[in-house]
């Protein structure tokens, strides 16, 4: 029944758990805007191959996750489902990866079963699943590249060889078009110790070219267009995006060498308590060299990010996989031992958490309301529900722990099922201002002119509006490179500017504004707006429409 179900019941939990959310929430700013812009724009424009946000360059990415987006949205439209498509179809294969390389390593459907529900069911992988980033995507293609490493080493015939190598080649050179060098650099940290202690590093160096012509004639053609096209492309992507990122003193996003072993814990949830057993299990069985390549394939990228001075939570998604892999094969084990207490463990924890979270949510609403009472109700009943979800699953599964095991995959499917459709006010209003703009869209679309404050709101109004001539009032942020550029110079007003532009912009029409207004900054850059526009405010975010005024 394994063999026979396991892959509709996957599917099915896929569609359910990944597909139905993805229209159900606006897109966040500053991440989800963007990519929904840069690929729309190639869509609209026809410039493939050197990504442009809002008209100005924008190096910090290759082509290709952009061009996954860019489908999902021809295909599906220029709407949320079909922006976000393109993450949970990468989420849905790197699923199917662990169950096509779990029946590799083990032969044992149970298994295979086991480790794709763990993996599907890690808060983190279905998180992310949902949402519009190049980080899905990047970490398929690197799923990929460990998949294909394994069968490349476990392949029996000189034509599987060279098939799996070739497959390592597509699946680097996808990962490099899509995020960067990374993808060449990871499969290598993984493969050359696995090599030199299986003394098979001579069949490294004869097969390897394989995967380096094949990753070569994947990448080389876009490599050259957008040399072609932007000549100061790879001298921008390379130095600041890779040196100056990952050991850079001034790298972005600096954070400690330990910053991620407490996320990798995180990040498994609702199965924390399995990660103890589960290493001591894959340190026991080292020597096995099964166990001491899924072993590589976790702890040599988690050590190299690690390193790494500049970090991202996302950055460890591509560890996930073999930690799953593993987790899957220790937890199989002990449900064929009948061995129930890690398990019993687990759900208890889970459900503590639960409670403790139904609790301060309840503090909080009776004393500082995070939901508006009588205004919010759907949304609050709806966290609640999840919450209750959540301590029933995981109560199911610490009463019955060898019969119940996979409960807690429940309680991660309602987390993204109805969290994000859930979430307060105060929070949609700030962070997906696209769904207020359509609310506005026929007074702003009129405009000569649009102009924004924050890149964010700047990027979701040139989205739902498919206009890429957006001004923007005294912020550059992560364009600022592409603004130096003299044809793009004039996109940005500064404080000193703002009331000449204004006044010789609406000579030639009317003029949208959405800005963001927080800080004190923010307030004075709206102060020195004119006076005489309708305004529409929710949150944060202020939308103005300003009329032509005679010449």
């Amino acid at each position: 029944m394994i063999r026979r179900w396991a892959l509709p019941l996957l599917l099915l939990v896929f569609a359910v758990f990944y597909l139905l959310p993805l229209a159900t929430h606006g897109l966040w700013i500053p991440d989800e805007t963007r990519y929904a812009q840069i690929s729309q724009e190639m869509l609209l424009t026809g410039k493939w191959a050197a990504p442009h946000f809002m008209g100005i360059r924008y190096f910090e990415k290759p082509a290709a996750g952009y061009w996954m987006i860019a489908l999902g949205q021809a295909i599906f439209g220029q709407n949320l489902f079909g922006v976000r498509f393109a993450s949970a179809l990468s989420t849905g294969l790197s699923i199917l990866l662990v169950y096509l390389v779990s029946r590799r390593l083990w032969n044992d459907p149970q298994k295979s079963l086991v480790s794709t529900l763990l993996y599907m069911s890690f808060v983190s992988v279905a998180a992310l699943g949902g949402y519009a980033n190049l980080d899905p995507q990047f970490t398929f293609w690197v799923n990929l590249t460990g998949v294909a490493l394994w069968f490349c080493f476990d392949s029996t015939t000189r034509r599987a060889r060279l098939w799996s190598w070739a497959l390592l080649g597509l699946a680097c050179g996808m990962g490099f078009m899509t995020k960067g060098f990374l993808a060449w650099l990871l499969p290598v940290l993984v493969a050359l110790p696995y090599a030199v202690w299986q003394k098979r590093f001579g069949e490294l160096c004869k097969f390897g070219p394989v995967a380096v012509v094949v990753a070569i004639a994947v990448s080389l053609p876009w490599a050259l267009a957008v040399h072609l096209q932007e000549p100061d492309y790879w001298h921008f992507f390379f130095w600041h995006e890779h040196i100056q990122r990952f050991a850079g003193e001034a790298a972005q996003h600096a954070e400690p060498f330990w910053y991620y072993l407490p996320l990798l814990v995180g990040f498994a949830l609702p199965w924390v308590a399995l990660l103890p057993s589960t290493l001591k299990q894959a340190w026991l069985q080292r020597r096995v060299p099964k166990t001491a390549f899924l072993l590589l394939w976790l702890l040599m990228p988690l050590a190299f990010f690690s390193l790494a001075k500049g970090k991202l939570p996302s950055y460890i998604m591509p560890c996930m996989l073999p930690l799953a892999l593993l987790m899957g094969s220790a937890l199989s084990d002990k449900l064929a031992q009948g061995s129930g207490r890690v398990l019993r463990i687990n759900g208890w924890l889970n459900l503590v958490i639960g409670v403790l979270v139904l609790l301060a949510l309840s503090w909080f609403q009776l004393k500082k309301p995070v939901y508006e009472p009588g205004e919010e109700t759907l949304s609050l009943v709806l966290v609640f529900i999840f919450l209750f979800g959540w301590i029933v699953v995981n109560l199911l599964q610490a009463a019955r722990p060898l019969k119940l095991w996979a409960a807690p995959l429940i309680g991660s499917g309602l987390l993204v099922l109805l969290v994000p459709a859930a979430l307060p006010h105060s929070v949609v209003y700030n962070k997906t201002p696209d769904q207020f703009i359509i609310d506005h869209i026929d007074e702003l679309q009129p405009s000569v002119a649009l102009l924004s404050n924050d890149l964010g709101a700047a990027s979701a109004l040139s989205w739902r509006l498919k206009r890429p001539d957006i001004t923007l009032y005294n912020t550059s942020g992560e364009v600022k490179y592409g603004l130096a550029y003299e044809d793009t110079a004039p996109r940005l007003v500064d404080r000193n500017r703002i009331q000449s532009w204004m006044a010789e912009t609406r000579r030639t029409g009317a003029v949208g504004v959405v800005m963001r207004v927080n800080s004190k900054g923010e307030k004075e850059e709206l102060a020195l707006l004119p006076t005489d526009g309708k305004r529409y405010a929710q949150g944060k975010i202020v939308i103005l429409i300003f009329p032509q005024v005679a010449p």
